[in-house]
């Protein structure tokens, strides 16, 4: 594979007829979707809750998922948007934001929730198995986009970046870091200990509903972390951070706390 990714150079079309045009980009997020949604339906069951159920909550988060992950993309590069706003709605060229569609997955489930009357800590837990595995497979679209990859680098899986799509900091560089790689990797990762902890919550003590969506935050933003000090898009700074950063590292902050407290709740309870 790392021969293949070092000398193939990707196209963001899959297929083009006429009016009809199928990018890659969107047939990996759609894909990671599906997926997601195998597995949620999957953990749903084991809990006794109709397909039906899992739908109607899937809807909801999944529209609100991607609204919010597009509305956080276009606040990243906003002088370029604000340049270009016919390019806000073109989805097809890559743009969807994972911090943002987490914020728009979180706020439509507590509507629901709440209007339901039924545990958003429950649900979470069921959702995040589906969560790294759903962004693990979206990653590649990344790829086929030529974007997001890191900086530029000598080992034999280095991807070539087409010159058009190199900073202008590296236009004499050809390969590159393939960042999507590293955290479609690290999302497998983060999907098969979520999978297995869901498995495994008794024995280890996490009887407390909302703790595995807890550790999938944290596992994420550290992944996160990992990858945005390899990457050369241009993001807003904070505090002399890259801004994705910092809103992981006060993810990390906020669930580790959470995670204390409600580990602590359940051992009071036993």
């Amino acid at each position: 594979m790392f021969n293949f990714l070092h000398n193939f150079v990707p196209q963001s079309i899959l297929f083009q007829a006429g009016f009809l045009t199928i990018h890659w980009y969107g047939l990996f997020v759609v894909s990671g979707i599906i997926a997601g949604l195998v597995i949620v339906l999957k953990l749903a069951k084991q809990k006794g809750i109709e397909s039906d159920e899992v739908y109607n909550l899937g809807f909801y988060v999944v529209i609100s998922a991607i609204v919010g992950s597009r509305v956080y993309a276009v606040f990243l590069d906003l002088p370029f948007y604000l340049q270009n706003p016919f390019e806000i709605v073109a989805v097809w060229h890559g743009g969807l934001a994972i911090h943002g569609g987490v914020i728009g997955g979180v706020l439509a489930g507590l509507i629901y929730t709440i209007r339901k009357k039924q545990s958003f800590w429950s649900w979470a837990d069921i959702i995040a198995p589906a969560l790294p595995l759903g962004q693990a497979i979206g990653r590649w679209g990344n790829y086929f986009n030529q974007e997001l990859f890191g900086t530029p680098t000598s080992l034999p899986w280095g991807i070539p970046i087409e010159l058009q799509n190199r900073p202008i900091e590296f236009l004499s560089s050809q390969y590159f870091h393939p960042t999507f790689l590293y955290e479609s990797l690290l999302n497998l990762i983060n999907f098969a200990i979520l999978f297995l902890l869901i498995g495994k919550r008794e024995k280890l003590g996490l009887k407390s509903s909302g703790s595995i969506f807890l550790i999938y935050l944290i596992n994420y933003s550290v992944i996160r972390i990992l990858m945005e000090n390899l990457r050369t898009d241009a993001t807003p700074e904070v505090w002399g951070l890259r801004l994705p950063i910092a809103v992981s590292l006060g993810v990390i902050i906020v669930s580790a706390n959470l995670f204390v407290v409600k580990f602590l709740r359940s051992k009071k309870t036993r």
